[in-house]
């Protein structure tokens, strides 16, 4: 309850054009000629912070704010985040999602897959009905990344042999490539300077990085009820993150990480990897990386004009670091 008020303070500013697009979002759920259109209304409405459409909104927010290109831009994001959500889901045999059933549980692969399919075509028209070409081609390229960033975790499970820059760049790919794309786009659809359209991408591509990591860190130390997910999914899965990483620095010789990913039915690793994070120092140093990303996204921020926009943008780098789920 606390986190949500806390993004509502932030949302402040465009808080009213966010309600948009949650209405827009349910006209999506709504149509008429999708059978069984209840799997839309389940991907749809199932308590997400709004943070990718928000941050469009902010971002645009700064300069002309044009909501006849920005709502739809808005809702864009939040139906290709939801999309690749589903198809995570399917593709990792997920069970829940934000503690509710996933919708590859309720309604099986092959269903969720389609669902996925149809709600990236869905982002691709709303993301045309701005009629800005950059735009459209920067959504088409950040699906590409994405999509790229799934692939190298696939072939990359249980892969001991992965450095902290190959780390780094899947997480580019998978989290911060469309957060950047956020704040680029709402700079872009805005009219503002090429200067600042740079800086407003540094700022996502930042957060976006530092959202991955907390992520990874409540992997490890988040309940299953804050987490909305079973604890040490990443792990079980041979996903190998940041705290993974440390552990697997600290105690090179032998250490459950290193077990599990020689061999992955030794299950009992898991909970011996979760203790090690949370009963030494790689929980902290682990949030000082994360905060170091935050500082960078906020560093950017000072040249872009004085604005409560601006003011809410801080504080989101702020909360993405600071959240519990």
């Amino acid at each position: 309850m606390a986190e949500r008020l806390a993004l509502e303070k932030i949302y402040e500013p465009v808080q009213a054009d966010l309600n948009t697009v949650e209405d827009w979002l349910k006209s999506v759920a709504r149509v008429s000629y999708l059978p069984q259109a209840n799997m839309l209304e389940r991907s749809l409405h199932d308590g997400g912070k709004r943070i990718r459409p928000a941050l469009v909104l902010l971002a645009g927010n700064l300069y002309h704010y044009n909501l006849d290109t920005l709502l739809p831009m808005a809702t864009a994001v939040e139906l290709l985040h939801t999309a690749t959500l589903v198809h995570d889901d399917a593709i990792d045999k997920s069970a829940v999602r934000r503690g509710r059933p996933t919708i590859n549980a309720t309604w099986n692969d092959d269903k969720a897959i389609l669902l996925g399919d149809y709600l990236f075509a869905t982002a691709e028209e709303y993301t045309a009905r701005t009629g800005n070409v950059r735009v459209i081609r920067l959504c088409a390229e950040t699906l590409q990344i994405i999509t790229t960033g799934e692939l190298n975790q696939a072939f990359n499970a249980y892969n001991l042999k992965q450095t902290y820059q190959d780390y780094l760049q899947r997480i580019a790919a998978k989290t911060a490539s469309l957060l950047t794309t956020t704040t680029e786009a709402g700079a872009i659809l805005s009219e503002a300077p090429e200067e600042s359209i740079r800086a407003l991408k540094e700022y996502g591509y930042n957060i976006g990085i530092a959202f991955q990591i907390v992520d990874d860190i409540l992997d490890f130390v988040g309940t299953e009820a804050e987490l909305g997910k079973p604890v040490a999914s990443d792990l079980s899965q041979g996903t190998l993150t940041l705290p993974s990483m440390f552990i697997m620095e600290r105690y090179p010789g032998d250490n459950p990480v290193r077990r599990l990913f020689e061999n992955p039915a030794l299950k009992e690793e898991i909970p011996r990897a979760i203790d090690m994070v949370k009963n030494s120092s790689i929980m902290d140093d682990c949030y000082k990386v994360a905060s170091q990303y935050r500082d960078k996204a906020n560093g950017v921020l000072h040249g872009l004009p004085k604005a409560v926009s601006r003011e809410s943008l801080g504080n989101l780098a702020d909360y993405v670091v600071q959240r519990r789920k």
